[in-house]
This record gives structure tokens, C-alpha cells and sequence, in this order.
């Protein structure tokens, strides 16, 4: 468990990028911070989310040493399209295609049952993974420059409110991220957070999706 504070202060930098048309060279700046293991803010469709290699364990230990979090919690992971999830999952139902066909990209996060390429820390132990595709070119450019899925969690400390500004987001945890994108406020309905691991689906958090809009593609299933 972490104690909250992170064992290695780090000097945060701040680059500014327009979320709808980013800037390819703060794209590859912070796809090599990624590469290197190092830990980044950006912005999204909705909140600010931090991101990191779910391969590289030394990233994934900062992940949770930056938030303060109990390393047994799970880190949601989010990828560019269903070719990138089908690699990442040990198997996927028919309710994860048609979900993923009418709700991708956009806020729906869905746990799966997660493949051994997946290190089982990312999954909190569980061998469960929540993963999604976010409606965001920046996000979007990202994995692509990677050219792998990328830890998605929220932007904030561990019991406290999601940030939805850089600059907020870089006072709040200067120090414990290596790069903040700065794409000025972004506010939006979180996402919505499902388990379709079990042989009955539940919703784990209801956000932007309603419950009512997933039971209603999900009737024969």
C-alpha cells in the first residue's frame, strides 16, 4: 500500500496542446516520456486521466506511488480499437462486440477477462480488465505513436475530485508527474463502467451511459 506521498519527486513539465488538434511534436515528447516509464496527464473527452505502460512495471508501481492508491486496486487501460482489446483478453462474449460497436469510442469502460500479456498488477490481482476506447484524437495519437494500449486512470489523488483543468492538475501533482498536457478545461460526464465477466452483466458505475441504453442492446443477451 502506498503511504500517499511518492517516494521520488520528479521535476513536472507543462506543455500546452489543443485536445482537438494536437501539436505532433507534444505527441511524440510525451510518447517518449511513455516509452521511458515515465508518468503523464492529458486530457480527454470528458476529465484529465494520468497515463503510463501497463508493461513496464516500474511505470505501473508510479502509477499508484503518484495517486497514493492501494496497489491492489485495478488501473483501467484504454486502446485504439477491438483488434487492440481482442490482444489483451483471454476471450470476449458477443456482449462485448455489440457494446463496442454501438457505445466505442466513448465513455464505456468494460471489464473483461484479462490475457496473460497483461501484467496481473495492472489487474489488481483480479485477472480482470476494465478497458476502453476514448472518443479523443489526442488520446487517440498517443496510443497510436506507442503503438500499445496505455493506462488510463483518473487524474487525481486517491479520494479526491477528477481534475478537469491542466493547470489545476499540474499544482495539484507537481511533482509526482513527469508531464502535464495542458488542453485547458474539459468537462464532461464520466464514463460508465460495466462487468460482463459473469454469466448476468452489472454496471459498476453508471456515468454518460445509461443502464437503461446498455439493457436495451443487450435484451437477447
Amino acid at each position: 500500500m502506498s503511504n500517499g506521498s511518492p517516494q521520488n519527486i520528479v521535476a513536472t513539465d507543462l506543455i500546452q496542446v489543443d485536445p482537438a488538434n494536437p501539436d505532433p511534436a507534444a505527441i511524440e515528447r510525451a510518447a517518449q516520456a511513455i516509452l521511458r516509464g515515465k508518468l503523464i496527464g492529458a486530457p480527454t473527452d470528458a476529465l484529465y486521466t494520468l497515463l503510463a505502460d501497463p508493461f513496464n512495471l516500474q511505470a505501473v508501481a508510479r502509477v499508484f506511488d503518484a495517486k497514493g492508491r492501494e496497489n491492489v486496486r485495478a488501473l483501467p487501460v484504454v486502446v485504439s480499437d477491438v483488434l487492440m482489446a481482442e490482444e489483451l483478453c483471454s476471450e470476449l462474449s458477443q456482449r462485448f462486440y455489440i457494446l463496442a460497436r454501438h457505445f466505442w469510442p466513448g465513455p464505456l469502460t468494460m471489464i473483461v477477462p484479462a490475457s496473460g500479456k497483461i501484467p496481473l498488477k495492472v489487474t489488481g490481482n483480479t485477472g480482470r480488465l476494465a478497458i476502453r476506447q476514448l472518443r479523443s484524437k489526442l488520446i487517440a495519437a498517443l496510443i497510436e505513436r506507442v503503438g500499445q494500449p496505455l493506462i488510463s486512470t483518473s487524474a487525481n489523488m486517491s479520494g479526491q475530485p477528477t481534475l478537469s483543468n491542466g493547470i489545476e492538475l499540474f499544482a495539484a501533482m507537481d511533482g509526482r508527474l513527469d508531464l502535464v498536457l495542458d488542453g485547458g478545461s474539459c468537462v464532461g460526464p464520466g464514463s460508465t463502467t460495466i462487468d460482463i465477466t459473469d454469466h448476468y452483466w452489472r454496471v459498476i458505475k453508471e456515468g454518460a451511459i445509461s443502464e437503461r441504453e446498455i439493457a436495451d442492446r443487450l435484451k437477447a443477451y
